[in-house]
């Protein structure tokens, strides 16, 4: 399967520059977005949709790093997109779903209870519910299935693609995944907001302390949010040549990723 690289969301908090790394998929079905990062509607109406974390964020909300403009500057119809798969549901990831109202909305059903059916107090403050007041189609999938990779809970999504895989990894969120790609010549595992930065993989480069602090107040779980740390890292370790581990916003792996095709 093609793989393309997006940035659909520049952001630029205190002391760095994030990215919203997005993936879109060339299957034999139509296209597949892995998160959508931010979106038209975002950007008309940014107090509504994204809510007080712009402020912190501060995104920059360009017309043109919208996945439905990318999509199109490609040559693709936005109607292409017929499936788009979700780490989680925080604004910066889901905010584009209204730009592909058409698209099947794959997500963990961990995920989906949290954010939409039954968020606690503290979900009803995060989620941003006028992003999926356009009824997307949910696809709500529970992983306590295969594992991949020493993962213990993924599934393979194969009404969407072969090599699509839905990976269990909670912790930022209730029901946060990893979504894993066959792109061919190697797996891509984008991890989502599972480690903000490089340097939480290769031990040495030194993490922003605004990144940090960021991570650990908004994490559902940090007991989890460090679990994750310590497996993707020793996986990271291994330099499987087959394997590329990315995340929504590190600006270093997107690059990298961008050098690459």
């Amino acid at each position: 399967m093609k793989v393309h690289h997006l940035n659909c969301g520049t952001m630029l908090p205190p002391t760095t520059h994030l990215v919203c790394h997005v993936l879109l998929v060339e299957t034999a079905g139509g296209l597949v977005l892995v998160d959508s990062g931010y979106g038209l509607d975002d950007i008309a109406d940014p107090r509504r949709r994204v809510g007080p974390a712009r402020q912190f964020v501060r995104p920059t909300f360009a017309r043109e790093e919208t996945a439905a403009h990318q999509v199109e500057r490609l040559g693709f119809h936005r109607s292409d997109v017929r499936h788009i798969v979700l780490t989680h549901f925080d604004a910066d990831h889901i905010g584009g779903l209204s730009d592909f109202p058409g698209a099947q909305v794959h997500v963990t059903a961990a995920e989906a209870l949290g954010a939409v059916h039954s968020p606690s107090r503290r979900e009803r403050i995060r989620y941003q519910q006028p992003q999926w007041a356009h009824g997307p189609k949910l696809v709500e999938h529970s992983l306590e299935g295969d594992a991949w990779r020493g993962f213990a809970a993924a599934r393979e999504l194969d009404a969407i693609a072969p090599g699509i895989v839905l990976i269990a990894l909670p912790g930022h969120t209730r029901g946060h995944a990893a979504v894993a790609v066959d792109a061919g010549s190697r797996w891509l595992l984008h991890c989502g907001d599972a480690f903000y930065h490089h340097g939480t993989l290769d031990g040495h480069s030194r993490v922003p302390v605004a990144l940090r602090a960021m991570e650990s107040l908004i994490a559902y779980d940090r007991k989890q949010v460090r679990a994750n740390h310590a497996r993707l890292a020793e996986l990271y370790r291994r330099a499987d040549p087959d394997l590329a581990i990315i995340n929504a916003h590190d600006r270093v792996l997107y690059d990298r990723m961008r050098a690459d095709v």
